[in-house]
């Protein structure tokens, strides 16, 4: 039985299945994973799960994969990670946010260009929406590259829950990694953002837009929110509304936050509005270089990037980065080093959120054998 292989990382549970999956197929290293819902009245792998590793074998030449009867259980073997163009139906019971974090993190490794189109839910409410990686995920991978080569995410449709009907296209060149250090996340500067409506009436996203914008300027004046009303086919097959916002610092650094209306449920465009801006008001006190949804990804671009000392600022570390962390150490071997980081600025009534950490560790010189 492959489970018993020494060679094979073992682990149990269903969770962090994601960061499994992309170390192992970033290191090569086979993984096999039991008890997956073994106490649950419906055990086994869910559907999206099973939809995210017929993805990853549409991205790599000789994947090996054996699931039990039951599908509490199952044996990955990596192949070898090629990308090239790839189209896939996503699974509409997770966001398409779900799928691209995988695609992220193993897009700039890939032997071949990438360009893959991806349909179903653009916006939910567990996974972050494709808004957030275009602004959040894109701004983490730039930080990482020299000169951007042409990397782009294109939301074609946009498609709510439960029935979906969104597409994106994603593009992502050949890439080199560098090292980075970077501990300063400036101030504020401007908040940017969209408020779409799909099959409902404009009004919605323009409320949502008064009452986000309402509060955002509050703490700085120079606000904008566009609006997006999708009709026919570009407002996919489930009515909704919701925006996402984003804040830009003197560094370059953004904030992501997005809030969108729960499916079947009468809600007030005013409230989501204000939630949204709440909600990106914690992620700036947060603070950090790096946006907290996407600590998992940095962590990674740092742990397979060239030889040498990568050190990034960190707001409060997330549950997901930590694990990341853990993740890395068992696939690789390697350790981050932690350290609180306080600010030498002259200005001490400067408030700056809440205490940041330091985060230093040194890549491993990934190799795409290309």
């Amino acid at each position: 039985m492959p489970g018993q292989n020494a060679n094979v990382l073992h682990f149990k549970g269903s969770n962090f299945m994601r960061q499994r999956l992309i170390l192992s197929i970033l290191t090569g290293k086979s993984i096999y994973i039991s008890d997956i819902r073994t106490k649950d009245s419906e055990p086994g792998l869910r559907e999206y799960e099973v939809n995210l590793l017929r993805l990853m074998d549409k991205l790599m030449n000789g994947m090996w994969l054996e699931v039990s009867e039951t599908g509490t259980s199952f044996s990955f073997t990596p192949g070898s990670l090629l990308g090239g163009q790839i189209d896939h139906e996503c699974c509409k019971l997770r966001g398409i946010g779900y799928y691209l974090e995988v695609i992220f993190a193993i897009a700039p490794f890939c032997k071949k260009p990438i360009t893959i189109t991806l349909r179903g839910v653009t916006n939910n409410q567990i996974d972050p929406s494709v808004d957030s990686f275009k602004h959040g995920g894109l701004s983490v991978l730039k930080q990482f590259i020299v000169v951007d080569p042409g990397i782009d995410l294109k939301i074609n449709k946009r498609g709510l829950e439960p029935d979906g009907g969104g597409e994106i296209t994603f593009t992502c060149p050949s890439l080199k990694l560098k090292p980075i250090q970077a501990k300063e996340m400036g101030k504020i500067k401007k908040i940017r953002g969209i408020a779409f409506a799909s099959k409902v009436s404009p009004s919605m996203a323009n409320r949502f837009i008064e009452a986000a914008k309402g509060e955002m300027l509050r703490f700085i004046p120079d606000v904008f929110i566009t609006s997006d009303h999708l009709k026919g086919q570009r407002g996919g097959k489930s009515p909704g509304f919701g925006g996402t916002l984003v804040a830009e610092t003197t560094k370059e650094i953004v904030f992501i936050a997005e809030k969108n209306s729960l499916p079947k449920e009468r809600q007030v465009p005013e409230d989501v509005g204000k939630q949204a801006a709440w909600l990106l008001m914690e992620e700036i006190s947060r603070g950090g270089v790096v946006d907290s949804s996407f600590q998992a990804l940095a962590l990674v671009y740092m742990a397979f990037g060239q030889k040498d000392v990568s050190q990034l600022l960190f707001g409060p570390l997330s549950i997901y980065g930590i694990e990341m962390m853990r993740h890395i150490r068992t696939f690789l071997n390697i350790m981050f080093k932690l350290e609180p980081y306080f600010e030498q600025d002259e200005n001490e009534e400067l408030k700056k959120g809440t205490n940041k950490v330091l985060v230093s560790g040194v890549g491993i010189g990934f190799n795409k054998f290309s």
